[in-house]
């Protein structure tokens, strides 16, 4: 999710509610406590230099449990972010505290926002000796040319 999405959805909801890919929730005492751009430069394993740009959005806990954020407060947070950092339209990325430091994709579902679990991946599989996937065949489908085909007698096994 971009940005100037999250800015789209907000001022149509009630509450800012986070929901992680299991179904668990942040808990709604939760505070926004960066909002920030974060710029990645970098080379991967097949020598291209790359850039990426991404919007940072922190969640935490705290001990003050009648907090609860609303979107126009948050839509508030965004707009000064984009005032006083400059910064762009990105993709989100959500840091949330678990038993380390987690970062998410953000997608929404009509509801909620829901915190989608990152995987890594090889930018540059084929500079890596990776091989492309193989078609999968079904056995059952492969054709036999019964001239090269052995039979029972044939002599070929």
């Amino acid at each position: 999710m971009r940005l100037s999405e999250i800015k789209e959805i907000l001022p149509a909801l009630e509450n800012v509610e986070f929901q992680l890919e299991n179904g668990s929730f942040v808990p709604e005492h939760f505070h926004v406590t960066e909002v920030g751009q974060i710029i990645k430069k970098f080379i991967d394993c097949g020598g291209v230099i790359r850039n990426e740009k991404t919007v940072s959005f922190q969640l935490w806990n705290a001990d003050d449990y009648e907090h609860r954020l609303k979107p126009g407060k948050l839509l508030n947070i965004i707009q000064l972010s984009e005032e006083k950092l400059g910064i762009e339209d990105s993709e989100i990325e959500v840091e949330y505290q678990g038993e380390t430091i987690g970062k998410y994709d953000l997608e929404f579902n009509g509801k909620n926002f829901v915190l989608k679990n990152k995987t890594t991946a090889c930018l540059a599989q084929e500079a890596c000796g990776i091989p492309a996937e193989k078609q999968k065949k079904n056995l059952s489908e492969l054709s036999v040319n019964s001239t090269s085909a052995c039979t029972p007698g044939s002599g070929c096994c």
